[in-house]
This record gives structure tokens, C-alpha cells and sequence, in this order.
């Protein structure tokens, strides 16, 4: 979700370095990549360390930019080029597409309003699974959900964490780098912005052969 279809990135930057301020800080550059496609706890764990005060209460962390980005995110969410686009082929080809983030079920919710209900057959949120990525569980309870042999999905991913956690699961991996480059990766096919991206190569990521 953040990164891939929305442009929600810049909003997570607000939320953080205002929670920074609040502590007394500024949030670094670095501690800030190295939370993109985090869970929210290890987030906060960065957070604290960064500002030198590992002994804050993360929960206490977490509900404050809750509250926050929710507010954000009402207002401010915005596509990613071509996300829009390429979600709308792939829903009117009749193709099985599930949400699958690492944020909560509450702020999901909420951006649900941008990104359309019914634009998902399945939505996985972080809150929703044991572990999250870059462990490969969000991925395979989205395949399960959808009844789909995760070897015949197309995972679409921003960062390193869910990259990693779309291969462990076993699916095709199209990267779309937004705030962090990407390393090059085997196995995965990568894209400077999914302008132009189509179904056909989303067959291809699966090995299909053209219609």
C-alpha cells in the first residue's frame, strides 16, 4: 500500500519527525529509509534508538503517529503513477487481487476510501498475522485468501522488506522502488514507476505465454 499505490510515504515522514519534535529530536535520514516497509514496532524500536532513547514506551510511540497519520490520511493521499491505472486492468480482467501491508486494520481502513473497496478481493494487514515482512506469512494468508497457488501470483512491492518477504513466499516479484532504490535482485523484474505497466506483463512475470 504505502509506496506502491499511494503516495503515502511523505505523510509517514509528517507523523514521524512531529512524534521527533514532541521527544525533543529530529529523526535522521537513515533511521527514517531503514523503517520504510516496517512493521510499526520495529519502527518505533528505530524511532527511540535514533533519538537516543531506547527506553520509551514503543505502544505509547505507536498510538501517537496512529492518531496522527490517520488524520493525514484523510486528507492527503494521493496514487502513485500508473497504480491506479494498472489496479483497474487487472480488476477488470477478473484477476483475484488482495492488499497486503504492514499497517494496521484502522488506518486501512481509512485508505480504503482512496484506494476503493472493492478494488480487493482480500486485504492482509499487519495487525492481521503472526509476523510480518519480511516474513513470508502476509503474502501466503493473502494467497490462501484468494485461492490462488502463491507460484501464480504477482506480488508488486516498494521496499527491500516486502520484496524479501514476497520471494520467501514463493510468488513473482515486480519491484517499484519509491523513497529507497532497490538493489538488483534475481529474480526480480524492476520498474522505475508502473506507468505502463500492463496485464501482459504481468503473464510474463508468471512465465505465461502471450494472449
Amino acid at each position: 500500500m504505502d509506496g506502491t499505490l499511494v503516495d503515502s510515504e511523505k505523510l509517514w515522514d509528517v507523523a514521524l519527525q512531529e512524534l521527533a519534535a514532541v521527544y525533543g529530536g529530529t529523526l535522521s535520514d537513515t533511521a527514517r529509509k531503514a523503517m520504510i516497509g516496517t512493521s510499526m514496532a520495529a519502527s518505533m524500536r528505530i524511532l527511540h534508538d535514533d533519538l537516543g532513547q531506547p527506553e520509551r514506551d514503543a505502544q505509547a510511540s505507536a498510538d501517537w503517529i496512529n492518531a496522527r497519520i490517520l488524520d493525514l490520511f484523510r486528507t492527503g493521499l494521493r496514487w502513485r503513477p500508473g497504480a491506479l491505472a494498472l489496479l483497474r486492468a487487472v480488476r477488470a480482467a477478473g484477476i483475484p487481487t488482495a492488499l497486503v501491508t504492514s499497517s494496521v486494520r484502522p488506518l486501512v481502513e481509512v485508505a480504503l476510501d482512496t484506494l476503493g473497496r472493492d478494488s480487493f478481493d482480500a486485504v492482509v494487514c499487519g495487525d492481521e498475522v503472526d509476523a510480518t515482512k519480511p516474513h513470508p506469512e502476509p503474502y501466503l494468508t493473502a494467497a490462501r485468501l484468494l485461492d490462488v497457488p502463491i507460484v501464480r501470483c504477482v506480488a508488486i512491492e516498494d521496499s527491500s522488506t516486502g520484496v524479501a518477504s514476497a520471494l520467501a513466499a514463493g510468488a513473482a516479484v515486480l519491484a517499484v522502488p519509491a523513497e529507497v532504490p532497490l538493489p538488483p535482485t534475481d529474480g526480480v523484474h524492476q520498474l522505475e514507476s508502473l506507468t505502463g505497466a500492463d496485464l501482459e506483463l504481468l503473464a510474463a512475470l508468471l512465465g505465461d505465454p502471450p494472449a
